[in-house]
């Protein structure tokens, strides 16, 4: 009878047990699940692989490195800003600008981001997202400078631009010009000072800003923009990111963010962007 007594309450301790067992196993498969739903809900894309982005940290203030060689800029935050929308991470390269489309076309990064102007011509070998960032070219020169006023003045000139920009192209159309090109912005505003050209043709909004902020001292903008540009996220063609990234960048244009990176880096509202160039 004892014996009896005694295998029942080992049976029973065992039972209760397994039942604690199983009961622990349940909470831990609930707990995973919240885990992998919390963690899936971001995007449909979360499987995708990072996105490796090439920019040109020279083209102050899209793309710039801070005094911890850190990336940041307009470029920066809004790429930035999409990844978190859409789920995808970023892993950033450095890059000269006027490599970025051959790297693209050999498709060893993903996307570029860095200025990048949307032509006919380039579109022809790569692919871009809607326009990101309504843009134009501007005239450069010296403070003390008086006879270059506009686009004619620049007949017969002395012009710096960067290499494999808008800029580099739309220095070939004036007459007589002699060009020089260079590697970045800070390469030729500088010959600019030193008086190796008379005056350079680059990005509006990036001279302005430069001008603004106290970085170009003794340089001016004169006349108006040369151009109205727009600028686009660069990928090859065919990319399987193109939709993911095109939807992120219209969720933050409709939820405030492109605005608030917007007046962040331009301290101004931004102007409307087609959805298509």
């Amino acid at each position: 009878m004892l014996y009896f007594l005694h295998l029942s309450n080992v049976k029973s301790i065992k039972w209760k047990w397994r039942q604690l067992i199983l009961g622990l196993s349940c909470l831990l498969l609930v707990i995973a699940c919240n885990g992998l739903s919390h963690t899936s809900t971001i995007s449909p894309n979360s499987g995708l692989k990072a996105l490796k982005v090439a920019t040109d940290p020279t083209f102050v203030p899209f793309e710039m490195k801070n005094v911890n060689s850190n990336l940041e800029g307009f470029d920066i935050d809004l790429m930035n800003a999409i990844a978190q929308v859409t789920g995808l991470t970023v892993q950033w390269e450095s890059l000269p600008f006027d490599g970025m489309i051959s790297t693209l076309q050999a498709k060893t990064v993903d996307a570029a981001i860095s200025g990048i102007t949307i032509t006919a011509e380039r579109q022809k070998t790569i692919s871009f997202t809607r326009p990101y960032f309504k843009a134009g070219l501007a005239i450069a020169v010296r403070e003390s400078n008086q006879d270059i006023q506009d686009l004619n003045s620049l007949k017969g000139k002395k012009i710096g631009v960067q290499i494999g920009s808008t800029g580099a192209d739309f220095a070939k159309t004036i007459p007589n010009a002699e060009i020089s090109t260079y590697n970045s912005g800070p390469d030729f505003f500088q010959d600019l000072l030193n008086g190796n050209v008379d005056a350079v043709v680059s990005d509006a909004f990036a001279t302005l800003y430069a001008i603004k902020n106290g970085n170009l001292k003794g340089i001016k903008v004169v006349a108006n923009l040369l151009t109205e540009e727009f600028y686009g996220i660069a990928t090859p063609q065919d990319s399987p990111y193109m939709e993911s990234i095109n939807k992120g960048i219209a969720t933050l244009l409709s939820n405030g963010t492109y605005q608030q990176i917007y007046q962040k880096w331009f301290n101004t509202h931004p102007p409307a962007l087609p959805e298509k160039f």
